[in-house]
């Protein structure tokens, strides 16, 4: 099993922007000496507790400050870039970092109405049915095989992966290009092959050596056999689960809160203290339900038997947290599951 991780960039109350963009440069170096296989970076616009606005910036001083992990985007947000100014900046991070780069790309768009405004972002249907020919753009410039060739040439030297829900990985497979999956299906043993170009079989179909894997997986390998897959999914560990889902509520509660505000706010230490309405528990255990964490024992079990059921080795360990301590605990103990 190896592990990667997402860092997107978050403020803790009482911090500024610049100190969560310092943690993040740390925290790089930090899961780099553990032997983590890669470190990514986001894009959120106009979320008063992230920082990380500029993936692709981000990333280069990420890079700078390392040696030997990769770095990539996760992601980059097609909707608010022009595909061939995604694949400068890209093919400018394969020169300047050759070999480490790692470009993901996604289709999410402004969280709110005035961010998609100021992105000058349309109607958002719009914007992610238009997704896969912005990515078949993008990989066009990489591979110089545009109108144009974006400068510098790359050559399609930079791994590029689609963020991704299940029923989306059939267009990276359409694509041709690697996958990071998340979101709600992961944990869904009774998801359909649904639309796979093989047919409508069920999840019992796709066993492989006695196993039962995930049908959308499944379905993305045999139409792209030599993608690659992560899974990302909110991870901590701690000697007890108590302790564990501690270290994963400001973030959890953020997300909730920001449901109904509209604003997705710095991590509060104290979110787990924070009085909540009965929907916003239900939606605090359902984000809980969707996560994995316990003591070591606990946590190697369950992401043993996720990775067996996605069929993947590599798991993208994804969820902020206010105690740094604790998060660099968590992660130490991840370390030690390593293969």
């Amino acid at each position: 099993m190896r592990f990667s991780v997402l860092d997107r960039a978050q403020a803790i109350v009482g911090d500024s922007d610049a100190d969560a963009l310092k943690r993040t440069l740390d925290h790089a170096r930090y899961v780099e000496d553990l032997g983590f296989s890669r470190f990514f970076v986001a894009e959120h616009h106009g979320v008063p507790g992230i920082a990380g606005s500029a993936p692709t910036v981000l990333a280069a001083a990420v890079a700078a400050q390392t040696s030997s992990i990769r770095v990539g985007t996760a992601g980059i947000m097609l909707p608010a870039h022009q595909p061939v100014v995604a694949a400068e900046q890209i093919a400018v991070l394969e020169a300047l970092f050759p070999g480490r780069i790692d470009a993901g790309v996604g289709n999410s768009v402004g969280f709110t109405q005035p961010v998609r405004d100021a992105l000058r972002q349309g109607d958002p249907t719009e914007l992610k049915a238009a997704f896969p020919a912005d990515v078949a753009e993008l990989l066009a410039y990489l591979r110089g095989e545009a109108e144009i060739t974006a400068r510098p040439a790359n050559a399609g030297a930079t791994p590029v992966w689609l963020l991704a829900g299940f029923k989306s990985v059939l267009t990276a497979a359409q694509l041709g290009v690697n996958v990071i999956v998340g979101g709600p299906s992961l944990f869904d043993r009774g998801a359909q092959r649904g639309d796979c170009a093989s047919g409508g079989a069920q999840r019992g179909d796709c066993a492989s050596g006695g196993a039962q894997r995930h049908p959308y997986l499944e379905c993305y390998r045999e139409i792209h056999p030599a993608g690659q897959a992560i899974v990302s999914v909110d991870i901590a560990v701690a000697e007890t689960r108590e302790a564990a889902r501690e270290l994963l509520m400001p973030q959890i509660v953020a997300g909730v809160l920001s449901r109904t505000t509209g604003s997705f706010d710095a991590l509060d230490p104290r979110a787990s203290r924070v009085r909540l309405t009965a929907t916003q528990r239900a939606r605090v255990d359902e984000s809980l339900a969707m996560s994995i964490f316990g003591s070591p024992e606990q946590v190697r079990d369950e992401l043993g038997q996720l990775c067996e059921f996605c069929g993947v080795d590599e798991v993208l360990v994804t969820g902020g947290m206010a105690d740094i301590a604790g998060q660099r605990h968590s992660e130490k103990l991840l370390a030690e599951m390593m293969d």
